[in-house]
Order: structure tokens, then sequence, then C-alpha cells
């Protein structure tokens, strides 16, 4: 079977975030498990290089950017030069001319859950002809799949929700995993705090990874750092992701609340995996504000280093995290603040959500993921 797969979004340093890292960890295990089928993975100039050829695995240059026109044009043709028997897109934005066999992976639909013009930096109008537009193209997607995967329960239902009850029997549920982040350095703290003073990072603080969409809630958040820091005014607030527009605006908001950046608050920008455990290793506490997730990658990133963590209660993530997280309401931002001071002062209870974390973390595996997935091409061809 030679099976194509749109990696555009390969890799955690392009837009899609969890989604790249998703795409990332799904080849590199399908590289591990089968040496029998064909794969080609379309590619960016931007991430062209991260993707190293194996002997069944060629990539091939596919420089669209997501969500245009000229990827609902150009990339059909793209794919039918391949003559593939089975096309993965592991995202909604299937091309609507797409006629190669396919599936698809729907990670969450935030655009209809949390609609906003603050999501985007189009106009009012233009932003509406996107949003008609998204909505055609996962339901033309879902419609024409052979197979669909969803990440959670969470987001089964939320399709379930809003396109006809007919997919349900296409939708198969296969969940994410914590990221192997390598720990090559974890015996020697002096480069943890290298590292740390380079980034004018100091202990303790608070660390969130991830990008800074407003479903992210992190306007919610730095308010709620601020009441905490009335009882604890030596903490400060790492937010770790790349720089944008949007994390841009959280930053703005930060300082027009009267937070010091990057004192109290600390915008650092793209941290590579490499640099990652090293966050991970030193905070006092993992917190993720989120009003919408599909999966939740981070939290249980965090859990793999040992960092207790405080949630939102919202969408997925009691199904995730499970008992191995302090829940808290995204929208209270005393509940927030209390939850995340009780993470750090309450040491039974930062015990009890390590160890819990490590027995959830158990639950999820890339190598399931890659393994159940290989099944749902199998199905589909």
């Amino acid at each position: 079977m030679k099976i194509g797969i749109d990696a555009r979004l390969f890799g955690p340093k392009t837009a899609g975030g969890g989604l790249g890292r998703y795409i990332q960890q799904l080849i590199t295990h399908l590289q591990k498990l089968d040496h029998e089928n064909e794969y080609v993975l379309f590619l960016r100039k931007s991430n062209w290089e991260e993707f190293k050829e194996t002997p069944n695995f060629k990539k091939v240059m596919a420089d669209y950017h997501w969500y245009t026109l000229e990827e609902q044009i150009k990339m059909p043709q793209k794919v039918r030069a391949e003559k593939l028997d089975l096309m993965h897109y592991p995202h909604f934005n299937v091309p609507i001319m797409a006629r190669t066999r396919f599936i698809m992976t729907i990670h969450d639909l935030i655009l209809l859950e949390h609609p906003t013009t603050r999501a985007t930096t189009l106009g009012p109008l233009k932003y509406k002809l996107k949003f008609a537009g998204y909505k055609k193209v996962i339901s033309q997607g879902l419609r024409r799949a052979k197979e669909i995967i969803a990440v959670s329960e969470y987001t089964k239902k939320s399709i379930l929700k809003y396109f006809p009850k007919t997919v349900a029997q296409k939708i198969h549920v296969i969940h994410e995993a914590a990221s192997e982040l390598a720990q090559e350095d974890a015996t020697d703290p002096t480069k943890d705090m290298e590292f740390l003073s380079s980034r004018q990072i100091r202990r303790p603080f608070l660390l969130y990874v991830g990008n800074s969409y407003p479903h992210k809630n992190l306007e919610t958040l730095t308010r709620a750092f601020r009441k905490i820091l009335e009882a604890k005014p030596d903490l400060q607030l790492v937010l770790a992701g790349q720089e944008n527009y949007f994390s841009k605006r959280v930053e703005k908001d930060a300082r027009e609340l009267g937070l010091k950046v990057p004192e109290q608050v600390n915008f650092t920008g793209f941290i590579p995996d490499k640099d990652l455990p090293k966050l991970f290793r030193q905070a006092s506490l993992y917190v993720f504000p989120s009003l919408l997730e599909g999966f939740g990658l981070p939290p249980l990133e965090a859990m793999n280093f040992g960092l207790p963590v405080a949630s939102s209660n919202s969408s997925c993530l009691p199904e995730t995290l499970g008992s191995a997280a302090i829940y808290f309401n995204p929208k209270d931002i005393d509940d927030m603040a209390g939850a995340i001071i009780q993470g750090l002062d309450n040491q039974a209870l930062r015990k009890t959500l390590i160890n819990a974390g490590n027995l959830q973390l158990q639950k999820y595996s890339w190598e399931k993921m890659a393994k159940e997935t290989l099944e749902i091409y199998r199905r589909a061809y």
C-alpha cells in the first residue's frame, strides 16, 4: 500500500503546535513499526529539513499554506501525482477537490465551539467568509472520508453534535500521548539554572507551555496570577510559546493589569524540545487554563517530569488527565487562583498528584497510537 500523509504542519515549531507534535510522533513511530508499506510525506520549505527520509518514507515538497485557496487547488494535484492508495489528512483541512481515497484526524472543533473574531487577524467580513469556508471544508471531509480518527471521546461527541450522526460508524477514538523529551542533562542541575538565568526565569515559578490563542484563556490566568501575587509576591509566571500576534496581545493585557514583564510574567518565546525539560524540572506547578481542548498534551508532558498539574475542568481535560490534576473553573478567577495556591502549598496533595500522574501516563503511548492508526489505514484501504 502506498500511503500519503499531509505533513505540512510537521514539528512542534509550526503553527500547528500540538498538531505538529502529533504528526511528528505519528510518522516517527510508523517508521519504526511499518517496513512493508510505502509512505509519501508532503512538507513545506519551513519544515523540509526536519524530516530525514528512510527506505520506505520519502518526502515531497508541497509548499502551500494551510487554510488557503492555493491549498484547495494545488494540494489535490500534488497528491494525485503520487498515485497513492490512501491519503491521511491529520487535520480538518481536506481539500474539497481531493479525489484520492482518504482518512482524516479531527483534533477539535474549536472554531465551532468557541467562535470569536479575537481568534483571527482578519476583519469581520473576511472572518465570516473564512468561517463559512471552514464549515464547508470540514463537512465535506467528514462525509467523504473512509474513516475518521478523533483524539478523544470529547472530540467524537463534538463531531456528532455538529454534523450528521451518519458519520458515527466511521469515527475511531485514538488517544495521543506525552511527548518523549530527552533528558540528557537531568543529572546536572547547574545547566537548568544557567538556562533559566539566560531567559530571566527565577524560581519559584508557575509554568504554561503552548500557544496564546484566545481559547487558551491566558488573560484570565494573568488576572488570577495578579491575585496570587498578594499572597506570594516572589512567584513568577512563565508563559512559554512562540511569539506572535496573540502572545503580544496577552503581554499588552498583562502590562495594563500592572504586572511587570518579564520580572513577574515572563514571555519566553519558543522553547525548543531540548530545553523544555529544564522548565518542567524546575517549575513549581504546571497550569493549564484552557477553555477548550481536543486532547491536552502539555499537562501530560508536565506529569512526565513529576510536575503537579492544576487544570481547567473544561472539555476533554478531565477525560485526559483523570485524577492526576487539581481542577478549576476556567472562567472563575478566584477558583483558578485558589486551586493554584492549593497546588503550591498542599504538600500531601502535590504528592498525590505526582503519583496519580505517573499512573495516568501509562494509559497513553505514541507507539500504541501509531499501531492503531496503521490499523485504520488497512481498514480504509
